[in-house]
């Protein structure tokens, strides 16, 4: 049987891109970016899991976070800053209350155009799904970290995956 010898490091497929102990990692990012998002305004939604718990991911500060408008910003995207993108939006309630993650993802992404985003982005997988599928026709589009990272870097979408 295999010991298990170490406590492992916990990190989010967002944090492996952004790491703070990468130096210099995001000025790297921007040089390799091919197609700026040059005047799109992107809101970051972080949601109530990607920061917490606070002491044991350390990816930023939990009230008050930049790590997200960082990277958007090393995309060459204008970051939207909004009092709602620290909240919950409901997506472990999806299945028993639609109506209250409607209500939320409304509330959420009225907030986030108020400020003048056009669009969202996500580093936390169900916060994706849950503001793409409980979202009102018209309302501001969610886009996954991966999304905005690929076409700044100038990956296209074809049938056969990335060109």
């Amino acid at each position: 049987a295999l010991a298990y010898l170490r406590a492992s490091e916990k990190r989010s497929p967002f944090s492996v891109v952004t790491a703070k102990d990468r130096a210099g990692f995001r000025e790297k990012l921007a040089q390799l970016v091919s197609h700026p998002l040059k005047e799109r305004r992107v809101g970051a939604y972080y949601g109530c899991l990607l920061l917490r718990p606070g002491a044991v991911l350390a990816l930023d500060d939990v009230e008050s976070p930049t790590v997200m408008e960082a990277f958007i910003k090393a995309l060459g995207a204008e970051p939207i800053i909004y009092s709602m993108r620290n909240e919950c939006c409901g997506g472990y309630l999806a299945l028993k209350d639609k109506a209250q993650c409607e209500q939320l993802v409304s509330e959420i992404k009225n907030n986030a155009a108020s400020c003048g985003a056009q669009e969202l982005v996500t580093a936390c997988p169900l916060c994706a799904y849950n503001l793409t599928a409980n979202a009102a026709a018209g309302s501001l589009p969610t886009r996954y970290f991966t999304e905005l990272l690929a076409e700044a870097l100038g990956v296209a979408e074809s049938e056969g995956g990335a060109e």
